[in-house]
C-alpha cells in the first residue's frame, strides 16, 4: 500500500502532525484486518530486502526521501525465533503502510548501537528494540530519546535508563512458572529426584525473570527433599529461600547460564553429566530456558547411558523443537505467539504516531523507573496439544512436521 503526502523528516524533527494523520487512517484500517490473517514463517527467509551475511540483516521499506517511521532492532538472525519476528514486523508494518527497517545486531552491543544510529539518521519516529544486552542498550536508546524518538523495548527490558517509554512483552514470570510446574507435574515418584538447572544469558533481564518464575514453584519441592539440585552449589545453598534477591539469582545464573547459545548449553550439559554421580542420574528433570538450548541439552542427556529418562522444558515453539516434542525428545515448549507480540508493538506505534497514549496493563521496573508494559499471554505446548495450539491456530502448517496425530 502506498501512502501519499509523506513528509520529509530531517534534522531529528519527529512526529509531525501532517505525516501522522496522513498515515493513520490507512494504517488503522489495514491493521484491523490483519488480526487473524498473519502467519509465521520459518527461519530460512529474510524477506525481500537486502541481506548481509556478516553483522546485520536489513529489510527496508523507506519513503521516497529515504526516511523511516518505525525502526526495529533485533538481537540475531541466527535463531529462528527472531527471523519469525522479522517476518511479522515486515508483514504488519508494510501492509499497514508504514515505512520501516529491521536490523539485526548479531550478538554485538556495539553493532546494536550502530544500528540505532543508522535508524536515527533516517529520521525514525518510533524505535522498537529487543536488546542484546539490557544494560548496554541504555546508551543507544538515550541517543534515540535525545532525538525525540519514542522507544519501545520489545520482549527484553532495557535497564538502567529513563529513556524507555514502553515495554511490550510476554509474561516472563509466567513462562518460568509454567516450565517449573511442568517439571513438577511430570516428575517421577520418590524423593531426591535429580534436578538440573539451566538459564539464559546473565546480560538478559528476561533470563532473571524466567528463572525467578521457575524458582517460585520449584523451590518448595527442593526444600522438602522431593527434588535435589544436581549442578549448582549456589542454588543448593539457597534452597531454603522462597524468594531470591537479584544478587542471589545472579550467583546461580552465573553457574548455569547458557548465554542463549546452543554450543554453550551442550558443553555445560556434557560437563555436568561427566562429573555427576550415579545418584544424580537415572530419572532426571531438566529446566532448560528456551528451545535452542533445550534441544542441545536433550541431545546430551539422551546420549548418556546412565540417564534412564528425562523431562526437559523449553520456550518459543521453534519448528525444530516442535518436531522434537512430536518425536519425544523434548518434553514441552512455551508458545509465545510472536504474531500477537509484533501486532501489539505496531498498534502501540500507531497510537504514539497519532499523538495518543498507548494502552498498557502492567509495569516492569528497569532499576531506574517503572516502565509501562503491555503483556501477551502464553500457552504450554506438549505432544498432546501441538495440533490445537500451533496448527489449528495457523502459526505453522501441518506439512512442516512428521508424525503428527
Amino acid at each position: 500500500m502506498v501512502v501519499n503526502g509523506k513528509l520529509n523528516v530531517m534534522g531529528g524533527i519527529h512526529k509531525m502532525k501532517k505525516k501522522i494523520f496522513g498515515l493513520f487512517m490507512a494504517a488503522a484500517a489495514s491493521l484491523f484486518c490483519l488480526a487473524g490473517c498473519t502467519t509465521a514463517t520459518d527461519g530460512g527467509s529474510t524477506g525481500s530486502g537486502t541481506t548481509s551475511n556478516t553483522t546485520t540483516t536489513t529489510t527496508t521499506n523507506a519513503g521516497d526521501d529515504g526516511s523511516l517511521q518505525v525502526g526495529i532492532v533485533l538481537p540475531t538472525k541466527d535463531e529462528p525465533r527472531w527471523l519469525q519476528d522479522q517476518a511479522q514486523f515486515e508483514k504488519i508494518l508494510g501492509d499497514a503502510g508504514f515505512t520501516n527497517q529491521v536490523l539485526f545486531s548479531q550478538g554485538s552491543s556495539a553493532t546494536e548501537k550502530t544500528n540505532v544510529e543508522t535508524l536515527l539518521s533516517k529520521g525514525v519516529d518510533v524505535l522498537i528494540i529487543c536488546p542484546q544486552d539490557g544494560a548496554a542498550a541504555a546508551a543507544a536508546v538515550e541517543a534515540a530519546k535525545a532525538e525525540g524518538v519514542t522507544v519501545i523495548a520489545y520482549d527484553r527490558l532495557i535497564t538502567g535508563t529513563e529513556a524507555v517509554d514502553y515495554y511490550v512483552t510476554f509474561d516472563s514470570f509466567a513462562v518460568g512458572e509454567a516450565q517449573g510446574q511442568y517439571l513438577i507435574d511430570n516428575a517421577p515418584a520418590g524423593t531426591d529426584i535429580p534436578l538440573y538447572l539451566y538459564a539464559g544469558a546473565a546480560t538478559d533481564n528476561n533470563a532473571f525473570i524466567f528463572f525467578e518464575g521457575a524458582w517460585s514453584v520449584l523451590q518448595p519441592k527442593i526444600a522438602d527433599g522431593t527434588f535435589k539440585i544436581a549442578n549448582s552449589s549456589e542454588a543448593e545453598a539457597l534452597k531454603g529461600k522462597a524468594s531470591l534477591t537479584r544478587e542471589e539469582m545472579a550467583a546461580i545464573i552465573g553457574q548455569v547460564s547458557t548465554d542463549w547459545d546452543f554450543n554453550t548449553a551442550k558443553s555445560k550439559a556434557e560437563a555436568n553429566l561427566t562429573i555427576a554421580g550415579a545418584d544424580m542420574k537415572g530419572d532426571v528433570l531438566v529446566l532448560a530456558p528456551n528451545d535452542g538450548t533445550a534441544r542441545s541439552i536433550a541431545d546430551v542427556f539422551a546420549s548418556d547411558k546412565d540417564i534412564t529418562s528425562y523431562v526437559v522444558t523449553g520456550q518459543d515453539s521453534e519448528k525444530a523443537s516442535v518436531q522434537y516434542i512430536i518425536d519425544g525428545i523434548q518434553s514441552m515448549t512455551v508458545f509465545k505467539d510472536t504474531r500477537t507480540l509484533a501486532q501489539d508493538s505496531v498498534e502501540m506505534a500507531i497510537t504514539i504516531l497519532k499523538g495518543e497514549t498507548p494502552a498498557t496493563d502492567s509495569s516492569y521496573n528497569n532499576e531506574v523507573k517503572d516502565v509501562p508494559a503491555k503483556q501477551t499471554n502464553i500457552v504450554v505446548v506438549t505432544k498432546d496439544n501441538v495440533t490445537q495450539a500451533l496448527i489449528d491456530s495457523g502459526y505453522y502448517d501441518a506439512a512442516d512436521f512428521t508424525g503428527l496425530n
